[in-house]
């Protein structure tokens, strides 16, 4: 168990590093608006399909924990990622990030006078359904599986939840690594970094956020090291180093001081991780 003390550091309100160069590259109003947090990792995800796709938008950071009006008119429960849409007459909105890439990617499809000149998505043809159906089975495992393993080891505080979060995480982590395998044998590998040649698939936007903290929060908090192995290794480096990852992320600094708060289960963290202490479905 870690011997650290909860320091009392708050959460950050502004990005660093490349995500901050980014925001500001997209301060201006434009038809599409993401309201989002600098530290949360559903909200990345949407920021990724965002660069990755090339659409314009302008990002707006907000305090989760003080959920102001503009926020809650967009999302009920207050909660990040928000999308406004102010191509319609009145404005509409949506929420919850899975939603919001779906949207985006459709988007993508049908609008073809974006100023980007991008044809990139996160599937394959619709002409390959077993493909697109394999890309979503290994998203589904990474929210049923990675996303909640990782809070609840992030989140234990005794040594023997740790140990047991840790082996848990490392499962969910093999589990969709298997589906990666599984999709390279039945010869499905134009999309995902799993494969050297792949291309950015909407499971590596599911995971990638989860992956890259663990590489930060986890290691600092938890000791945690990523799984050995050469072609983990080789997938973790294309996903985290990919342009449109890149370019949406803090420097570390910033996810030790807002992730602190998790690593020592402080009351009413967040929805998340209430959810995770009271053993339910994440919100």
């Amino acid at each position: 168990m870690s011997n650290r003390q909860d320091s009392g550091r708050p959460y950050h309100l502004e990005c660093t590093g490349a995500a901050q160069e980014t925001a500001k590259a997209h301060s201006n109003p434009e038809n599409i608006t993401l309201f989002g947090s600098c530290f949360c990792p559903f909200v990345q995800r949407v920021w990724v399909t965002l660069e990755h796709l090339g659409f314009d938008y302008k990002y707006y950071e907000v305090d989760p924990y003080k959920k102001p009006a503009e926020l809650l008119e967009l999302s009920p429960k207050g909660l990040v990622p928000a999308l406004r849409l102010d191509g319609y007459n009145p404005p509409r909105a949506l929420n919850e990030s899975t939603v919001i890439m779906d949207f985006l990617l459709d988007l993508a499809a049908s609008n073809t006078k974006r100023s980007s000149h991008t044809t990139e998505s996160l599937f394959p043809l619709l002409s390959d359904p077993y493909a697109r159906a394999l890309i979503r089975l290994q998203s589904d495992t990474v929210n049923r599986s990675l996303v909640p393993a990782f809070y609840r080891y992030l989140q234990a505080q005794d040594e023997e939840k740790q140990i047991e979060g840790a082996k848990g995480f490392v499962e969910a982590i093999d589990g969709l690594v298997k589906l990666f395998e599984r999709a390279e044998r039945e010869g499905c590998t134009s999309y995902g970094l799993w494969h050297e040649r792949g291309s950015l698939s909407y499971a590596d936007v599911m995971a990638g956020p989860w992956i890259f903290r663990a590489t930060n929060v986890l290691k600092h908090y938890r000791g945690f090291v990523l799984p050995e192995g050469a072609r983990f290794r080789a997938y973790v480096d294309r996903l985290l180093n990919h342009p449109a990852f890149k370019r949406t992320c803090s420097t570390e600094q910033l996810y030790l001081d807002s992730y602190e708060r998790y690593a020592f289960n402080r009351p009413n963290t967040s929805q998340v991780a209430n959810a995770i202490n009271a053993g339910t479905a994440l919100p």
